[in-house]
């Protein structure tokens, strides 16, 4: 009697150290992908609120500064940075 050898075949989506290697590798490149594209934070300037006298919370929705400008915030941009 013939004996036959067992052959170990593997599902083809299994997952093999190569596999796992470049997924991590394609999460990597596609995640440093998005960080480099993402908009900038915005953020206050000080010396604009030492130039001005005026507290950060004239510009900014935010009391501490950064975020969103109000209409004043906007219109102090617009007009380079100067109170009329």
């Amino acid at each position: 009697m013939a004996r036959k050898e067992h052959q170990s075949v593997s599902h083809p989506l299994a997952i093999t150290p190569l596999r796992l290697a470049i997924g991590v590798a394609a999460a990597v490149l596609i995640g440093g992908t998005f960080a480099m594209l993402a908009p900038p934070v915005a953020s206050a300037h000080p010396q604009y609120a030492v130039q001005t006298k005026l507290p950060c919370g004239q510009c900014h929705t935010s009391p501490s500064g950064g975020g969103k400008l109000t209409a004043f915030g906007r219109k102090y941009k617009a007009n380079g940075h100067k109170v009329k």
